[in-house]
């Protein structure tokens, strides 16, 4: 593997692609450290000392590569991208224009992707002016006593120009994910995903350390990484397993010509949902507690509240969590995958499943297979998320966005090995043995 990556260094535009990648992440990581105008920035490392965030505000920290607590000009981050997509995405089933446009190919795409940029536009302008608030009235540092001095002048002036600073922060950020899609070696935004969270965990695994007892931290800080690497096989093995439905296609005479007659699988993936679930679950979970914290009630539902969903490591809390992840993988599963539509193109075009016949019997086999595939899948993203917030609840108050949480591991995993592969098909064209063997 470290051989091939000494090959790809020496191809002179793989050399060119991955230095370009390298420089927009540098800027990336740079625009995360500079605070946005408005901001006293002692104060807000005086806070960041003592936040303990959790829940949407710790995805949303994670997803900013620790920029949102520091409220930087990349505060953001690609948070408000990925909403925009999801949110397209599940537009797409619901409204036919959306629909039609994706079937229309490249041209149609290119338009989604054109809406997906105004929304995300739009979402920052209202993530931004959320954050800006939260951070005048002192509610982003719950247990600082200065938070409320972080933003000092609270003019309507300063409070714009900190929602624009911001949404043009999540413009820019847009644009050099872009970039690298476009010159660099691909998946921009996903890259930028894996570099925001990367971002986050030496700083969480020396903390770690530093409150571990036994052997000055040490052995908590080994047991965690031993645990890691665990996770990181397991989670490696999943995303890879798939199913593979064999297809034969008929052998048909167009004019003087033969097509057809081919042999080839739809693939069905075991995590076909990926890591959608559980950024759905935990977004969905944090809304109870948002509620309590914004209306200060003393009612008995918002002490409830307050004593079983606030706290990561709660039975309820837990329970309600993973039916969540299980829900949520089912219901993205189905409006992400038409059996319907994949067998009408497979009838289209000559194409049936040995032993079915083609038409509603290969819809409903596909919807079978599929059905019991995602069970197992579901399963999987509900341990994954849990089993950390369970077995390293004495390492550093971990929860569901540790750095070895179930979001962060998914993410890292899935785009490690789609980057991987990308690289390694380049190689392949230059007969190179490539990364994976």
């Amino acid at each position: 593997m470290f051989t091939a990556f000494a090959r790809a260094f020496k191809t002179p535009d793989l050399r060119k692609k991955l230095l370009f990648t390298l420089g927009i992440i540098v800027i990336y990581r740079f625009g995360a450290h500079i605070p946005a105008p408005g901001v006293d920035y002692a104060k807000v490392q005086q806070c960041i000392d003592q936040a303990d965030s959790g829940g949407l505000l710790g995805l949303m920290q994670m997803f900013s590569g620790g920029a949102l607590l520091q409220i930087t000009i990349f505060a953001l981050g690609i948070m408000p991208y990925i909403t925009a997509s999801i949110i397209l995405q599940l537009l797409t089933v619901v409204i036919p224009r959306l629909e039609a446009l994706k079937k229309e190919g490249q041209s149609g795409t290119a338009k989604i992707t054109q809406y997906t940029r105004y929304l995300t536009v739009a979402l920052a302008i209202l993530q931004g002016t959320g954050l800006v608030a939260t951070a005048r009235s002192g509610a982003l540092f719950q247990n600082c006593s200065v938070s409320g001095q972080i933003v000092p002048d609270k003019s309507i002036f300063t409070t714009v120009i900190m929602v624009i600073t911001m949404t043009a922060g999540t413009a820019a950020v847009m644009w050099l994910g872009e970039l690298i899609t476009d010159r660099g070696i691909g998946n921009g935004m996903s890259i930028l995903m894996f570099i925001s969270i990367a971002a986050t965990f030496p700083g969480a695994l020396w903390a770690i350390k530093e409150s571990g007892k036994l052997a000055d931290g040490w052995i908590e800080f080994g047991t965690v990484i031993l645990i890691g690497f665990v996770m990181v096989g397991l989670v490696v093995f999943v995303e890879q397993a798939q199913r593979r439905i064999p297809v034969q296609y008929a052998k048909r005479m167009i004019g003087r010509r033969s097509y057809g007659g081919t042999s080839t699988y739809i693939p069905l993936k075991v995590n076909q949902a990926g890591v959608i679930p559980v950024i759905f679950a935990s977004s969905l979970l944090y809304i109870p507690a948002l509620i309590v914290q914004f209306s200060n009630s003393q009612a008995g539902w918002a002490t409830w509240i307050q004593d079983n969903f606030v706290t990561g490591d709660h039975p309820y809390y837990i329970a309600t969590y993973f039916v969540l992840i299980v829900f949520f993988a089912f219901f993205y599963v189905a409006i992400s995958f038409n059996p319907d539509e994949v067998a009408d193109n497979m009838k289209k075009y000559g194409g049936f499943i040995p032993g079915i016949r083609a038409g509603r019997p290969t819809a409903e086999y596909l919807s079978y297979v599929l059905n019991r595939i995602t069970w197992p899948g579901s399963l999987y993203l509900g341990l994954i998320a849990l089993v950390p917030t369970m077995a390293l609840a004495g390492f550093g108050g971990a929860n569901q966005n540790f750095p070895f949480g179930g979001t962060s591991i998914l993410i890292i995993v899935g785009v490690g090995l789609e980057t991987v592969k990308q690289i390694e098909s380049q190689l392949q064209q230059r007969n190179y043995e490539g990364f994976l063997r």
